[in-house]
């Protein structure tokens, strides 16, 4: 008996070796099955096959009510911001691609101006608390009446988006007062924050507005430039974490620090201050990359936090899982950014990843990702066709 004994432990044990070796093989060449050119996701000129697909899906939702509603009830049913931003983010994903093939404007521009339709109408309606968190109900705006930047920065660069592709008065005369409201509160505040919700500044919405101002000063003649550069000279004094120097998330309207960094917000804060102050954005890049961006056996993913800090599981940062601190929101926000600053390395093990892990689902020349939903999927859709928007914003 004590023969067999050491006969099965050694055959256990041969076994065990053989297991450790072969995954060491394997594991370094699964990102191999699932990496792709480059091209398949994101083309510098043109359009990507895979942002046809997810375009196709974001149109038919837009055009078929049906669909539109049992996606709408899901999206809600979690977080009334996500409806918004992916509308936001598709309307800005509609412009680049009319931007790449000017042909395909015409098919574009009613959409767009019917989520931009929408999205003021229900505001207008409902208020600003239909498309924010239940707790911005809770707490008292310090500034009145209450307005949410949130909503403003992304309506008015939505605006802007679709009057590049074609003038239009309404949206050129909303967009304005919009933007002279956030002006009017930013220059009211000593640190230039205005709120999202109640005594709440997010360093993402204040990003999203002063590309919208610059936006306005490419399509009406208006120079917003003194008005960036204060905002970006007290970000560098008052809002960075002095450990890693990357901008913290939020702030109340006296500065006071609540969220430092994390990735769902800081990749999409690069991505706009890009056309504010390109060397600042590209900083703040270089350390989100470092503090956040990973690339492990070839796949390519975003922690929500560094190392140095901390913060806490959000509906924004989206299930982190333990180990690897891999973040879906850090992660699907990270694209943008890499595409941003062509970081190819990096864009490129992000698409392995989504394509191992995000369960894609092709029909009818459609594309979705069954881990992801309709704004990140709308995410990933923008990340795949930004840069036409942005150029036209930076040429003299």
């Amino acid at each position: 008996m004590k023969a067999r004994l050491i006969a099965y432990a050694k055959q256990a044990g041969v076994a065990l070796v053989a297991f450790i070796i072969a995954t060491a093989i394997w594991l370094p060449c699964l990102h191999l099955i699932y990496r792709k050119p480059l091209t398949d996701f994101y083309s510098e000129k043109g359009i990507s096959p895979k942002a046809r697909e997810l375009a196709a899906r974001h149109l038919r939702l837009w055009t078929d009510p049906a669909s539109r509603a049992v996606e709408l009830k899901k999206m809600r049913g979690s977080n009334a911001e996500w409806d918004f931003m992916g509308r936001t983010f598709l309307v800005w994903s509609l412009a680049n691609m009319s931007l790449r093939e000017p042909e395909l404007k015409a098919q574009y521009l009613p959409v767009m101006d019917q989520i931009i339709h929408e999205t003021v109408k229900i505001e207008k309606t409902d208020g600003i608390y239909a498309f924010l968190m239940d707790y911005a109900k809770a707490g008292t705006y310090v500034v009145k009446p209450a307005r949410s930047l949130f909503l403003d920065g992304e309506i008015a660069l939505m605006m802007g988006a679709r009057r590049m592709l074609q003038e239009n008065p309404a949206y050129k005369e909303q967009m304005t007062e919009r933007l002279k409201v956030i002006e009017e509160r930013m220059n009211g505040n000593p640190l230039m924050a205005m709120e999202s919700y109640p005594d709440e500044c997010w360093t993402y919405d204040h990003a999203v507005a002063l590309a919208a101002f610059k936006l306005q000063d490419k399509l009406d003649g208006t120079d917003h430039s003194a008005l960036c550069q204060r905002w970006i000279a007290i970000a560098k004094k008052y809002l960075v974490h002095s450990q890693t120097g990357l901008l913290v998330s939020s702030y109340q309207t006296d500065g006071t620090q609540l969220i430092g960094p994390e990735g769902s917000t800081i990749w999409m804060v690069v991505h706009c201050l890009q056309v504010v102050d390109e060397p600042f954005a590209r900083d703040q890049y270089e350390r989100a990359r470092k503090e956040l961006g990973r690339i492990t056996l070839g796949f390519g993913y975003g922690t929500e936090w560094p190392v140095s800090w901390q913060g806490p599981r959000d509906i924004d940062s989206g299930m982190v899982i333990p180990g690897f601190d891999v973040s879906a929101g850090s992660s699907g926000m990270a694209f943008i950014a890499a595409a941003s600053f062509q970081d190819w390395d990096f864009l490129r093990a992000l698409a392995a990843t989504i394509d191992m892990a995000g369960f894609p689902s092709y029909h009818n020349g459609e594309l979705k990702y069954c881990a992801s939903n309709q704004v990140g999927d709308a995410a990933l859709l923008y990340a795949a066709v930004l840069g036409p928007m942005w150029e036209r914003i930076s040429k003299p």
